[in-house]
C-alpha cells in the first residue's frame, strides 16, 4: 500500500482532504484469475453531534488499474494506458496503468462510526483537565521523593 507524501493520518476530518491510496493486489492462491486486496480503514476524529452519536463516512468506489507488461501481449493495453503510478509497492520506477471498467455491486460504501455528543463536551474537558493535573502531581511527587538532585 502506498499513500501520498503529504498525507496526514492524524488530521481531524474537518481539516483533511481526500487522499489517494495505491493498493497492490496479490494473486489468490486458490483461484488463478482472482486477486485479493485489503484496505485498512482509519476513522478520523469527527466533531461531536448534537442529536445522535453517529456519523456516516462515504468511501467511493475504487479505480481498478491494470499494468500490462510483455507477458500479456493479447490484452494490447499499452496504447490505452492512461494512469501513471509506481510499478510495484517497493519500486520507484513509474509505469503506465490502464483504468479498467468493472461492474460494482454497490455505488459507494457507507460506514457508520460512533462520535461524541456535544452535551458531553464540558464533562469530557473537565475530566481530562482533572486527570492531567492528577498525573502531573503524581509525577512531580515521585521526582521530588525519589530524585537525586545536586547543585
Amino acid at each position: 500500500m502506498m499513500v501520498s507524501e503529504n498525507f496526514n493520518i492524524e488530521a481531524p476530518n474537518y481539516l483533511s482532504k481526500e487522499s489517494e491510496v495505491l493498493i497492490y493486489a496479490r494473486q489468490d492462491s486458490q483461484c488463478i484469475d482472482c486477486f485479493q486486496a485489503f484496505l485498512p480503514v482509519h476513522y478520523r476524529y469527527h466533531r461531536p453531534h448534537s442529536k445522535d452519536g453517529e456519523t456516516f463516512i462515504v468511501v467511493n468506489n475504487p479505480e481498478l488499474l491494470m499494468y500490462c507488461d510483455q507477458e500479456f501481449p493479447i490484452l494490447k493495453c499499452w496504447a490505452q494506458s492512461e494512469v501513471t503510478a509506481a510499478c510495484a509497492l517497493n519500486s520507484k520506477d513509474i509505469c503506465q496503468w490502464n483504468n479498467m471498467k468493472y461492474k460494482s455491486v454497490y455505488k459507494n460504501v457507507t460506514l457508520q462510526a460512533p462520535v461524541g455528543l456535544t452535551i458531553h463536551t464540558s464533562l469530557v474537558c473537565s475530566v481530562t483537565l482533572l486527570i492531567t493535573i492528577l498525573c502531573s502531581t503524581l509525577i512531580l511527587v515521585a521526582v521530588f521523593k525519589y530524585g537525586h538532585f545536586s547543585l
